[in-house]
């Protein structure tokens, strides 16, 4: 009898009731898509981290990663692999030869960190193989007279490797687009001429087009006007295992792109049969052994199998490796749960200020029910169950308009590339895939349920203070 008063008495007052379930759909609707924008963020990140960077735990010799030492390798070898390939929970491994050095063009140098591999292992452990830019090459697929070396997109662009040029297919491929006329005809000043940087090819499109053309199409226009020449020659220069310096001049094998321009502009993948042969490494030997795991649980332990089975050697998980990563994956729940309860902490001072309203509403009503023998307690809990109504009915209806946009948005992901600079240079995608999951529904539930309750407790009291002779009397 109690709850079906209480859900009525919400409705004595539709408009303002309507506007405090407003209110409260909006703040949990904001709540809900932002904490599943961020959370699709931490999560392409971890996820890019991991199979594109760091994998799960990397071994290498005592102190190798404060210096870079190349004369400090992993010597047995043998043992170490046959070690880690018996261990439960590892599902591949690969090994690798780091050396720091310079990359170097006919008009660029930049410095560098050139990493030895086996490409079937690397790609057992590592998904950069499927991120070579189409048309750029192949992840060490085709076989050559030369030595390979497979770059990233940002120290291409460094190097003036990659290049820009506006002829009849891009103006083309920018029509297909919807790029306007108007920007296309004055695109057409620039055909025949080539700009060996991205940035004097911004800074031309700049004085060329209208600041709010250049912002809106400048992306797609970059896009449409990227050129690469297949086998550009870099040389590599770097300290070999006697510390003498070695110059070797290598074909680029493909250009990879992982949305993380420090990993981009930082390191070159080259064969560990090439860097063996300049560096003078003995066959077998490899300075990092990486290791990627079936399951994410199993980190902790493995770790600790392997450090316990090599002491003399480094062992660290991706844990230790991106900290910062780690404490966002560990606390993110927690984040969240503040986030919300902030939200509706705001919300809860209109629902109070909505309550005490009515409250004062209805004094002679609450007079003439503690009259005729409804005990202190049951008005209390209707007024604490109209509250709970209104923060229920309005965060069901936010909770499902927020699980809708993301429903929408988590497909085709949202983009953000006028900031694509900005986002991957802290190694965050520009284009992001907002997901959640059903648990923080539950969270949010039970936060809602909780903010109704605390939120009626002092409109409650003030009721059950009111004197019922009094109260009748009160017009």
């Amino acid at each position: 009898m109690i709850w079906k008063t209480a859900w009525k008495n919400i409705w004595r007052n539709p408009v303002r009731s309507i506007i405090v379930i407003a209110s409260v759909t909006i703040g949990i609707f904001a709540g809900v898509f932002s904490v599943a924008f961020m959370n699709g963020m931490i999560a392409q990140r971890f996820d890019s981290a991991i199979d594109e960077e760091i994998s799960h735990i990397q071994v290498t010799g005592r102190d190798f990663s404060l210096n870079n030492d190349p004369g400090i390798i992993i010597r047995d070898a043998d043992h170490l692999i046959d070690s880690v390939s018996s261990i439960h929970g590892i599902e591949s491994y690969a090994e690798r030869i780091l050396v720091n050095g310079m990359a170097q063009t006919a008009s660029r140098s930049e410095g560098v960190e050139i990493a030895g591999i086996d490409p079937e292992r690397e790609r057992k452990v590592f998904d950069l193989y499927k991120k070579i830019i189409p048309g750029t090459g192949s992840f060490f697929e085709k076989q050559s007279k030369y030595d390979l070396a497979l770059i990233g997109q940002d120290l291409a662009k460094e190097l003036n490797i990659i290049r820009y040029s506006i002829d009849s297919v891009s103006l083309a491929k920018l029509a297909s687009k919807g790029i306007p006329a108007r920007v296309t005809t004055l695109l057409k000043a620039l055909e025949g001429r080539r700009f060996s940087g991205e940035k004097k090819f911004e800074k031309t499109l700049t004085g060329l087009l209208d600041k709010k053309d250049a912002e809106e199409f400048g992306s797609a226009i970059k896009e449409a006007a990227w050129s690469f020449r297949e086998n550009s020659k870099v040389t590599l220069t770097f300290l070999d295992r006697n510390s003498n310096q070695v110059s070797a001049a290598f074909r680029v094998a493909g250009i990879y792109d992982i949305k993380n321009s420090s990993f981009e502009q930082t390191m070159v993948f080259v064969r560990d049969e090439s860097l063996r042969r300049l560096a003078g490494f003995d066959s077998g030997s490899f300075h990092q052994l990486i290791i990627r795991i079936s399951d994410i649980g199993y980190t902790e332990d493995i770790t600790g199998k392997i450090r316990s089975a090599f002491p003399g050697y480094e062992v660290r998980n991706w844990k230790e490796l991106q900290p910062d990563l780690a404490m966002m994956t560990d606390y993110v729940h927690q984040i969240y749960g503040i986030f919300m309860s902030i939200i509706l902490a705001a919300l809860a001072f209109g629902i109070i200020n909505t309550m005490l309203m009515a409250v004062l509403e209805r004094t002679r009503e609450l007079g003439m029910l503690a009259a005729i023998g409804m005990n202190r307690k049951r008005i209390f809990t209707m007024i604490m169950l109209e509250s709970v109504f209104l923060s229920i009915t309005g965060g069901l209806t936010g909770m499902m308009a927020g699980w809708l946009s993301v429903l929408v948005t988590s497909s085709h992901g949202i983009n953000f590339s006028q900031y694509s600079e900005g986002m991957e240079a802290i190694g965050y995608s520009a284009h992001v895939y907002p997901v959640i999951s059903a648990g923080f529904f539950l969270l949010v539930t039970i936060l809602i349920i909780f903010t109704g309750i605390i939120s009626s407790v002092y409109p409650a009291f003030k009721a059950l203070k009111l004197d019922p002779a009094e109260a009748i009397r009160t017009e």
